[in-house]
């Protein structure tokens, strides 16, 4: 890990002459990668430098131990020690977190796609709790939503519902909701007071430019419809809702929640760009090393990640056995404990990896 850290404080400092070259100053695209990645290495060569001070002081630290005669001064010596090596150690562990490499998509914009799955109209009640609570949570962090599409149900449940989550880092924050949210609750449609045990998938999709990824139009088979609210009541009387099929891949992406039939293509079209992206991604992943799924998930949709369980007010996060009583706060978008947890679970299985 020193080579290693050795050679990227050469490169840094190699960075920080030519951006001083004024022949490099010229060029405004080379100059802007230069920045670029100086900045991406600073943080990483700034900690370096201070375990390198560390370290030469636990050295001398020891040399004073094995020198000093006065068993008083050998005993202070002794604690300094071992705070410098408490501190080495710290620094050491932040080093090889800092040197884990940066996902190219943790800085992408999202669409979260959340469906009711077995439970009936109690899952659709959650599918709108759930959309509710990244709603809260996108808020806090000062992302902006957008309703993209919706399927909702009679009485305030959604069948499906997809939205996209704009901001700084959204992806590398919400990556891991990807899968299974279980919940175990009395329903407000039960009368006899029995706990009910149903499920709503999420999917995190990354949401891919146009220069990301390229579809062509013979591609796609496009249908127009009259859009429908819940229980098939016309909301709309002109063919405003949209159905596009990727025939080569065979997605189906409907939106109809404007009344422009434009709109809705456009928004449509979104939702399969960050389908067939995600697609594309999870095989390039797979490609790159088979091996490399994490305990914290994979993102497979089918994986039971999550119970919530409202008599208990508990959360349990089933990839990395994190329990918290904290329900009621959790609903109302204060995920960052689980999400941090996860984060940090991600690094450490990273680590394990390359050790």
């Amino acid at each position: 890990m020193l080579d290693k850290l050795e050679g990227i404080a050469e490169r840094y400092h190699e960075v920080e002459q030519l951006i001083s070259d004024p022949d490099i100053m010229k060029d405004m695209q080379r100059y802007k990668e230069l920045m670029q990645e100086h900045s991406q290495l600073r943080e990483l060569v700034e900690e370096f430098e201070k375990y390198k001070q560390v370290a030469q002081e636990v050295e001398e630290a020891e040399a004073l131990i094995g020198e000093e005669a006065d068993p008083e001064m050998r005993e202070m010596a002794k604690e300094e020690l071992q705070s410098l090596e408490e501190k080495r150690d710290t620094l050491t562990d932040h080093l090889k977190t800092l040197l884990i490499p940066k996902d190219p998509l943790d800085g992408k914009n999202i669409i979260m796609e959340i469906r009711a799955g077995t439970g009936g109209e109690e899952a659709a009640l959650f599918a709108a709790d759930l959309y509710r609570m990244y709603s809260r949570f996108a808020e806090e962090n000062n992302w902006k939503t957008e309703l993209l599409s919706s399927n909702e149900t009679g009485i305030g449940g959604f069948k499906e519902i997809s939205i996209s989550i704009a901001g700084k880092n959204v992806y590398e924050n919400l990556r891991y909701e990807s899968g299974v949210h279980r919940v175990q609750r009395v329903p407000s449609t039960e009368s006899g007071g029995r706990i009910h045990t149903s499920a709503v998938t999420v999917a995190v999709l990354p949401e891919a430019e146009e220069t990301d990824i390229q579809i062509n139009q013979e591609d796609l088979k496009i249908d127009v419809f009259r859009s429908s609210g819940p229980g098939g009541q016309s909301v709309n009387t002109t063919d405003s809702a949209v159905r596009i099929t990727h025939i080569p891949s065979g997605t189906v992406v409907t939106c109809q929640d404007e009344k422009s039939q434009h709109k809705n293509k456009a928004k449509a079209l979104r939702v399969l760009r960050a389908r067939i992206y995600e697609e594309e991604e999870s095989k390039l992943q797979e490609e790159r090393a088979e091996a490399r799924k994490s305990q914290v998930g994979s993102g497979d949709r089918s994986e039971r990640i999550r119970t919530y369980n409202f008599p208990q007010n508990r959360v349990t996060d089933h990839r990395i056995n994190l329990t918290v009583h904290k329900l009621d706060q959790i609903m109302q978008g204060n995920l960052n404990e689980i999400i941090e947890n996860l984060k940090y679970s991600a690094r450490q299985e990273y680590l394990k990896e390359v050790e």
